[in-house]
């Protein structure tokens, strides 16, 4: 690719349209599974009557699924195919999404992240085969925008997921404070939230379903074995080439600040609107919602830009974007920071799969396994909510509202998505 970015070939080959669907197709539903649990983490800590670190272990369980799974989801399609992959990834899924029933019934906090963590499990057999298959399906010149393409409809999924957060979630459970819950008779409060669990359970039930379709879509569609004729497994030698390849390693630590960052935004986004501006909680996830429509909104006119821009060079102008976003965050008071928060979004659009393909260009085969180092960096979600989460409980900082002072945790990420573009247009000319 030129440093212009501008290429004659197409992004996807009319042979492979419908593959390229039903596979995009899953970047909706990961979204969705996301986005609905983001919100999650307020509605646990007060119907169990959590701190917010205990609740942001519901990020730990979601994002470490993905960590845990990557590379074994990755030995599996170097051994097999991407298309077993995805199926595998349908079916954990579905499994995990099933078991919020009976976690539901029980009315216990382990059994839920027992069901997130298999749930994400399967995403992250999905994310590990679904991104470097998008890659590989066209010229080589076209791959970066190929994936933001694909990922741009990831965030129609979360739009979904935010949506049914706040309409079927968040505004049917009861307004109980953990202080009201705590001075309620047991009889009362086992009936209170057993009645909140029900509502939390019934989406991803559905979910669960939706996922089974398309388990058997997949299943029964001819999808092309591109780029897959070595099914050795030489991990030893993959691994040192990896671990040589600057760009590469440099790409996973790029990602696992990135998704850090995102999760953080979007899981404090409710806590930031309902601790300094005393908004209600599915008031403010309407600007939630807000954030994911910039997000996706900036995710299409990113991919168009992409004609003109270099990847690594606009890379680098969304994360100083980003970065002067989180400190408006972080130092204005009221609205004016909350809308600098949920601008955040227009800068994290781009970045996700940009780093994804700027990493892996180039690597051909080591693309199996160096997808799961990519994959396994979204344990930035998992590990830096809670950090946030522990800033937050503090209550103040300096006298300053630990709330805010939390989110120099993102703009420590920005710093290093920045150093990642610059080096990338500039060293490694993406």
């Amino acid at each position: 690719m030129t440093n212009s970015g501008i290429t004659k070939n197409p992004v996807v080959a009319k042979a492979l349209i419908i593959p390229f669907i039903l596979i995009t197709t899953c970047f909706a539903l990961w979204g969705f599974a996301n986005d609905i649990t983001n919100p999650m983490v307020k509605a646990f800590s007060r119907i169990l009557m959590m701190s917010n670190f205990e609740g942001s272990l519901v990020q730990f369980a979601f994002y470490g699924g993905y960590f845990v799974m990557a590379f074994p989801a990755a030995m599996f399609i170097k051994r097999f195919t991407y298309k077993s992959g995805i199926l595998m990834g349908l079916g954990l899924s579905a499994t995990g999404a099933l078991l919020f029933f009976p976690a539901s019934l029980m009315a216990q906090y382990w059994p839920f992240l027992i069901a997130l963590f298999i749930l994400t499990c399967g995403l992250s057999f999905l994310e590990t085969s679904a991104n470097p298959y998008i890659l590989s399906m066209g010229s080589s010149e076209t791959a970066t925008r190929r994936l933001n393409l694909a990922q741009a409809f990831n965030p129609l999924g979360s739009l979904m997921g935010m949506f049914t957060a706040q309409q079927l979630i968040l505004a049917k459970l009861n307004m109980a404070t953990a202080a009201d819950r705590a001075a309620m008779n047991p009889a009362d409060l086992a009936s209170v939230t057993t009645s909140d669990l029900a509502i939390i359970r019934f989406p991803y039930i559905a979910i669960a379903i939706v996922i089974l379709i398309m388990f058997v879509l997949i299943a029964v569609t001819k999808i092309p074995r591109l780029q897959e004729s070595d099914h050795q497994l030489h991990v030893g030698a993959t691994l040192r080439r990896l671990l040589k390849n600057k760009r590469y390693y440099e790409g996973v630590i790029a990602q696992f600040f990135y998704v850090g960052a995102q999760i953080m935004v979007w899981t404090f986004i409710i806590h930031y609107a309902t601790t300094e501006l005393g908004m209600d909680e599915a008031t403010a996830q309407g600007y939630n919602i807000a954030a994911m429509i910039i997000f996706a909104s900036s995710r299409f006119i990113s991919t168009f830009l992409l004609k003109y821009v270099s990847p690594g060079r606009l890379l680098m102008i969304l994360a100083i974007g980003g970065l002067l976003l989180t400190l408006g965050t972080i130092f204005l008071q009221g609205k004016a920071g909350l809308y600098s928060l949920v601008g955040i979004s227009a800068c994290m659009s781009l970045m996700f799969p940009t780093i994804y393909g700027i990493a892996l260009e180039g690597i051909g085969e080591d693309a199996k396994i160096g997808a799961a180092g990519l994959i396994m960096a979204i344990l930035g979600g998992s590990v830096m909510p809670p950090l946030q989460g522990a800033i937050i409980d503090m209550g103040t900082v300096f006298d300053f509202s630990a709330v805010r002072v939390s989110f120099v945790l993102p703009l420590l990420s920005f710093m290093v998505i920045t150093v990642f573009g610059y080096r990338a247009f500039k060293i490694y000319k993406n």
